[in-house]
């Protein structure tokens, strides 16, 4: 009875609109079209009623039920996309990119494809044989042609997943639709002009378009670990990043590498250390720690977040700031092993920001490692866990990339191994690059003992090695500050798949992202 009251109202309220005074757009373009004089009889009060009911059925399982629904408010609920786009071919247009979205790792049912195909050809047949057969063909193609056409704009340009919503530690503010983007879709007088403009157009997702297709025709199947993996990192390809710049530094964690791209040219490219992948048991272990709140029970994540930011400095002779977590987890432990260790370790330990000065004799036992009162920084120098490079930029996880004083994880294949910073094999050459000038690297050189490019300072080099042998005044190594270019972006992400000189690279899910990124797309794939 409410939902009949309803309409009654709406209907009387809209029977005072502009529409309804005169003879409805849709009424003439398909009179025209059709050289039919059946729909010159279209009832916009009728046809209002019939809209009402598909928009309260379909609705509900629309993406943004409540911008469609604003939007037709708006238009006094006219079929707008079926007046500009059905004679001219937009939607058919529309239905065959629909269709020919498996070609980008998803299913054509998600968009409604089929049944908008069989909607436009029903209304093309022409064969109504009252206007009031007309009202539900073209309530539905509107209502699913919007949202579909909406959903496929979306997904073609954000992609289909937000992954801030699916892992924990993604630090990237990729770009999503809002609503002001939305509307401008809704609103389009040129629907081809936007489904091509959605189309993804980088190099890297192109190829790895082109990869699925081989991978299908090769393997005769949809069903295959392989393609799925493509898919999923088409995915990743289609999230856009909030920063864009001609030179990028970009982590894979996964292929364990650094590349530096220059538009379409590779300036370096490195093998790197990643933080280690997580506890299997860490989803259990953290409940029984947030009930607990011991630091026994708390599971290990060294997992290197996904983030993106811009280089700033670069620290030579850096000092390490322990983390908390791993002056709890490690530190405390070998201190209370070997009284020596902090002090042969070059680690020197602060209470109240005042350093203690023979931190050798602290009795650990007396502290609960939960609520240790002190900081710990280890020196600059050879045993420094940094090494001789420490390369910075902004962002919330005190992540780095930096030199290691062990060399020995770089020969490793799965070097998913560190606390969670990107330990880089080559730092004096990712040095080189990021600093401003040639003078810049001769001075950072002299810094780490190694000779200046230039020859003409051999003699200031000679005066630094010689300050640093005089016995007479204790030489004590301190950190150095660099500038580095302006607009280097580094970009620390996570992809499985890719191509590379015209061959598919597949690489281990290391942290088993790709297994929750799959549960997300199931729907649309």
């Amino acid at each position: 009875m409410k939902k009949i009251t309803y309409l009654v109202a709406l209907t009387l309220f809209l029977s005072s609109c502009d529409w309804f005074n005169t003879k409805p757009e849709i009424a003439s373009v398909l009179e025209n079209h059709f050289d039919n004089s059946l729909y010159n009889k279209f009832d916009t009060t009728a046809y209002h009623l019939v809209f009402s009911e598909k928009l309260d059925q379909l609705g509900k399982g629309f993406n943004n039920s409540g911008l469609i629904k604003n939007f037709y408010e708006e238009q006094n609920f006219s079929p707008v996309l079926v007046t500009r786009f059905f004679v001219d071919g937009s939607l058919d247009s529309l239905s065959s990119y629909l269709k020919r979205s498996k070609n980008e790792g998803f299913n054509p049912d998600v968009f409604d494809q089929k049944e908008i195909s069989r909607l436009i050809n029903t209304l093309n047949a022409n064969n109504f044989k009252s206007i009031e057969e007309v009202y539900p063909v073209i309530a539905d193609l509107e209502l699913r042609s919007a949202n579909s056409f909406l959903k496929y704009c979306n997904f073609m340009k954000y992609g289909a997943v937000n992954p801030r919503k699916v892992f924990n530690r993604y630090y990237i503010g990729v770009k999503r639709p809002d609503t002001a983007s939305m509307r401008s879709v809704l609103n389009s007088t040129d629907m081809l002009m936007v489904l091509k403009e959605v189309q993804p157009q980088s190099k890297k997702y192109v190829d790895l378009k082109q990869a699925l297709a081989f991978y299908r025709d090769s393997l005769k199947t949809e069903n295959h670990p392989l393609i799925t993996k493509i898919k999923l990192n088409l995915e990743r390809f289609r999230w856009q990043m909030p920063i864009e710049s001609k030179n990028v530094v970009e982590v894979n964690i996964p292929d364990f590498s650094l590349t530096w791209f220059n538009s379409v040219d590779t300036l370096v490219n490195m093998k790197v250390c990643v933080g280690a992948k997580r506890e299997p048991t860490y989803a259990d272990k953290m409940k029984v720690f947030l009930k607990s709140g011991k630091l026994d029970d708390k599971p290990i994540n060294h997992e290197t977040p996904q983030l993106i930011s811009v280089f700033n400095s670069i620290q030579v002779n850096p000092i390490w700031n322990i983390p908390v977590s791993i002056a709890q987890s490690e530190i405390y432990f070998q201190a209370i092993k070997d009284p020596f260790y902090l002090s042969n370790n070059n680690i020197k330990v602060y209470y109240k920001d005042k350093e203690i000065k023979d931190p050798d004799t602290i009795q650990w036992n007396r502290y609960s490692r939960e609520k240790l009162p002190f900081k710990f920084k280890q020196g600059s120098g050879e045993g420094n866990a940094l090494g001789k490079f420490k390369f910075i930029f902004e962002n919330g996880s005190s992540i780095y990339l930096h030199d290691t004083n062990n060399k020995f994880g770089f020969k490793l294949s799965n070097r998913a191994i560190s606390h969670g910073c990107v330990r880089i094999e080559n730092p004096l050459k990712f040095a080189e690059l990021l600093l401003k000038d040639q003078n810049q690297f001769d001075k950072l050189r002299m810094d780490v003992d190694l000779p200046p490019l230039d020859t003409t300072k051999m003699h200031n080099f000679a005066k630094i090695l010689a300050k640093k042998t005089d016995t007479a005044n204790i030489y004590k190594l301190k950190p150095t500050w660099f500038a580095t270019k302006k607009d280097i972006v580094v970009l620390i992400t996570y992809y499985t798949a890719w191509v590379q000189n015209n061959k598919v690279q597949f690489r281990p899910d290391v942290y088993a992202y790709d297994e929750l990124l799959l549960v997300e797309m199931k729907k649309n794939m």
